[in-house]
């Protein structure tokens, strides 16, 4: 039987190597707060490519910077 993958943010994880508050990526983004959050929080099950973009040029990161994987049994 094989294990279920899931995908996470790790964007708190990235703000905090950058000394940024996520008030401050949620000001930069100009997302409403109720997707901002669900973003964060790890709520949705799909993201915009264009909110995919504007979280890595904000961040100065990539795209697989902001992923990490979870293998549950």
């Amino acid at each position: 039987m094989r294990g279920v993958v899931t995908v996470h943010f790790r964007i708190d994880e990235i703000l905090k190597e950058k000394g940024k508050t996520r008030y401050w990526l949620y000001m930069q983004l100009g997302l409403s707060y109720q997707n901002f959050k669900k973003i964060l929080e790890n709520e949705t099950s799909a993201i915009k490519f264009e909110n995919l973009k504007a979280i890595c040029d904000i961040l100065e990161c990539t795209p697989n910077d902001l992923f990490v994987e979870y293998h549950k049994k």
